[in-house]
């Protein structure tokens, strides 16, 4: 394999948001030509234009910079082979719909749709796979161009279709899937390579792109296995090279084990749910390129440059790649985890505005009291945006203590611990954590109280939780003021209740 040769490129309708299926393809695509060091190239496939969406292209190309991709050609950056548009390639897709009705091997198709329903239904009717059947069987050169005068009289557009070749058997060796056969009769007969109103065919504009793209190897989902023969059968037609194929493992829900549909509103599928939630674009690629690729080893947190360092493309998975989103979350943690503490609060920053914890010109004292806020959380959040149920009792006040923390305070000696830290708390010229453990361990060495029934009620009575954090940051960040005011509200509950 001459690496010089290798182009592959991700092809992106402007139809909707990123999905998660088409970012796979993106970043395998990516990680393939970067680490044979050659060109990755963006198109927009833009030719369905009742599909098409406002900001689609933008939308697709904002997310993949978010995730850290960068391509060599596109509509944005253009290069030697544009334009990167499909609807701007219009002229260049007449020249090769010319050039096949010229050689025979594509022709105008009147039909109109409710005579393909028509043909459709009796087809069904008769137990057959739905094919079209050649609507000019039979006839001449000269009443084939009878008819279609008649058509065109009775103001009827066309559909250009390409003829497919009979007792033809499309292979090739696909790099994921391994040797694929495909006889020319399961393909349902001559399809359309040009619609009523001009504009190409998926599958007709994708050949002629790729060839004139130089495009060396397509790496797409197995859903596209079908529609390889009847692209293979345009390349052999214009006597073109057919670039390798490599068609990945589905991507299936790991609750339902049914393919992940776009309509399956249970799990979240685009990029943009997962920007919005406070997911790291780091962990979004690891977790991405570990549906239906393995590395070697146990290892599974990796840097987008050691994926391009260590991808092979033989790694790839025949099976279903199971989209697990606790793995998504342990695997976001990992990052928050590493992650510094002004890079999570960077992500943070949005959700605290939108929860109302936090003011967009709020002073530097409370940015950086936000800021610490959330470097004591960031090991314990999977993404951003739970940083704000730990945020708010800070801001707001504790929730109302649960009733395993009220069975937590019955314990003879938590009145008694309570009321000795308050003491040093009020005692104190300046409360830090450094302060606040010090004063702990007076507590715990002055009523000889320690472990789980000196700490746990400290910690119920300031936060109101049984878990969390070190307690001394969490006490720190609380304040003296909040932390007395919980303190002595605790005290009066607990003298009440003796």
């Amino acid at each position: 394999m001459s690496k010089n040769e290798i182009r592959v490129r991700y092809a992106p309708s402007p139809t909707g948001h990123l999905h998660i299926g088409n970012a796979r393809t993106a970043l395998f695509n990516y990680l393939f030509a970067r680490h044979n060091h050659g060109k990755f190239i963006i198109r927009i496939e833009d030719t369905d234009t009742k599909r098409n969406i406002a900001d689609g292209e933008r939308s697709q190309l904002d997310n993949l910079k978010w995730m850290g991709l960068d391509w060599d050609e596109g509509p944005d950056k253009g290069g030697d082979f544009g334009p990167y548009r499909q609807s701007e390639r219009k002229d260049i897709y007449a020249q090769y719909i010319q050039e096949l009705m010229d050689k025979g091997l594509a022709y105008k198709s009147y039909m109109t749709e409710e005579e393909l329903e028509a043909q459709r239904e009796a087809q069904k009717a008769a137990h057959q796979m739905p094919h079209y059947e050649y609507e000019y069987a039979g006839m001449s050169d000269d009443q084939i161009k009878a008819a279609q005068e008649v058509a065109e009289e009775k103001g009827l557009k066309p559909v250009i279709r390409f003829r497919v070749p009979k007792d033809e058997v499309f292979e090739w060796e696909d790099l994921v899937k391994g040797p694929m056969s495909f006889e020319a009769q399961s393909i349902g007969g001559d399809f359309v390579i040009q619609k009523r109103d001009g504009m190409p065919t998926y599958n007709f504009a994708v050949v002629i792109d790729d060839h004139l793209m130089k495009i060396s190897h397509v790496f797409r989902g197995d859903d596209h296995v079908s529609n390889t023969p009847k692209q293979m059968a345009i390349y052999q037609a214009l006597g073109w090279k057919v670039p390798e194929f490599g068609h990945m493992s589905l991507i299936i829900n790991n609750e339902t084990g049914k393919k992940l549909s776009k309509r399956d509103e249970s799990v979240l599928q685009f990029i943009e749910q997962y920007r919005d939630l406070g997911y790291l674009p780091e962990a979004m690629d690891n977790f991405i390129i570990l549906l239906g690729w393995s590395p070697v080893g146990e290892d599974e947190i990796f840097s987008l440059k050691e994926f391009v360092k260590m991808y092979d493309e033989k790694r790839l998975s025949k099976s279903p790649a199971a989209f697990d989103r606790k793995k998504l979350q342990w695997i976001n943690n990992q990052y928050m985890k590493l992650s510094s503490a002004d890079e999570v609060f960077h992500v943070a920053m949005p959700q605290l505005l939108d929860a109302g914890l936090i003011e967009k010109n709020a002073n530097p004292y409370k940015m950086e009291w936000m800021r610490r806020l959330v470097e004591l959380f960031k090991r314990e959040i999977s993404y951003a945006r739970e940083i704000v149920d730990y945020v708010k009792p800070f801001v707001n006040g504790p929730e109302d203590i649960s009733e395993e923390a009220k069975a937590e305070m019955q314990e003879d000696t938590a009145l008694v611990v309570i009321k000795a830290f308050r003491d040093r708390v009020a005692a104190m010229d300046f409360m830090d954590a450094t302060g606040v453990l010090a004063a702990i361990k007076d507590v715990q060495k002055s009523t000889k109280v320690k472990g789980r029934k000196l700490w746990m009620p400290l910690r119920i009575a300031v936060t109101h939780e049984t878990h969390g954090p070190e307690l001394p940051e969490s006490i720190e960040l609380f304040g003296q003021e909040k932390t007395l005011a919980h303190l002595d509200e605790m005290i009066a509950q607990l003298e009440e209740n003796k």
